[in-house]
């Protein structure tokens, strides 16, 4: 994004701005790297072989280290922001660089859930795929979270009398086939893969998150820093709503996974209406007009 927009949800200075911070914190990538693996276990099954691949927006090099070396990758280039040190061009997700198919598979992990106009990157995405590319990717849903959404809402009402966007209002699992299907991508598939981390505090999962470059990027967040009064508060809903037997303290991320293809004739489709050669009737042995519910 090269400028501020006031639609915007997610703040691109301020996306930057976390990435640098964690860097010089020392990043946080036992979430990251997972979902590495997990995408290139998931590639694999695909059994067959990509000749140009892309890795959009992955803000470290866990994707391409995962994939080094697979048989299935002839040249895999890296587009992402600027902070990480090896991508091959600086992309910004919102505005594309590819040219119209000439790819053969664009993988992407927990990049896309910060862009603005995701279908709007989605549809890029289709365009610069040739026939029968895949798009895999991975990215924040919207139960990631839940827990410190929760505990931050009612410390705010609790100590503010309202509440602030705390927590980023990723994608529903259920719209995710709308979309692909919108972008022009054929046979979406959907799924989610939750993770429960374990905290010994809510202060160390508010470090985990700055770690990983994951602080509030909203671009109507409260610019104001947090009242002590309103973390002590944070700090005992979380306890109070959310420990294990054990005292330690649940964080959910929710690990959204997409896939589609760009449309090519060889690619399974969906028969044409009135092209069924058996009666629904015949095949559940019931009399014409005598369907379970028709009456």
């Amino acid at each position: 994004m090269s400028g501020f927009n006031p639609l915007d949800v997610f703040d691109a200075r301020a996306l930057a701005a976390r990435r640098r911070r964690a860097l010089a914190l020392g990043s946080e990538t036992f979430l990251l790297d997972r979902v590495a693996e997990d995408l290139a276990d998931r590639l694999a099954a695909v059994k067959r072989r990509f000749a140009i691949a892309a890795d959009l927006g992955t803000p470290t090099p866990a994707l391409r280290d995962a994939l080094a070396g697979s048989d299935m990758i002839g040249r895999l280039f890296a587009f992402g922001p600027a902070e990480r040190a090896d991508v091959d061009a600086v992309a910004d997700p919102e505005v594309l660089p590819f040219a119209p198919e000439s790819l053969d598979l664009v993988v992407s992990a927990l990049a896309l859930q910060t862009v603005n106009d995701l279908p709007g990157a989605l549809a890029q995405i289709r365009r610069a795929l040739r026939p029968d590319g895949l798009l895999l990717a991975a990215f924040f849903g919207s139960g990631t979270l839940a827990e410190l959404r929760e505990a931050f809402a009612i410390a705010e009402s609790d100590t503010l009398g309202g509440i602030s966007p705390r927590v980023a209002p990723f994608a529903d699992l259920r719209d995710l086939g709308g979309l692909l299907q919108r972008a022009g991508l054929a046979l979406p598939v959907t799924d989610v893969d939750r993770v429960v981390v374990r905290y010994g505090d809510p202060l160390a999962l508010l470090h985990d998150l700055r770690r990983m470059g994951a602080a509030n990027p909203l671009t109507h967040r409260r610019r104001t820093p947090l009242l002590r009064k309103t973390l002590a508060r944070l700090f005992e809903v979380y306890a109070e709503r959310f420990a294990d037997a054990d005292g330690r303290l649940r964080a959910t991320f929710e690990i959204a996974w997409v896939s589609g293809w760009a449309p090519h004739e060889s690619q399974q489709k969906p028969l044409r209406p009135g092209s069924a050669k058996a009666r629904l009737a015949d095949a559940l042995k019931v009399p014409e007009g005598k369907l379970p519910g028709g009456g």
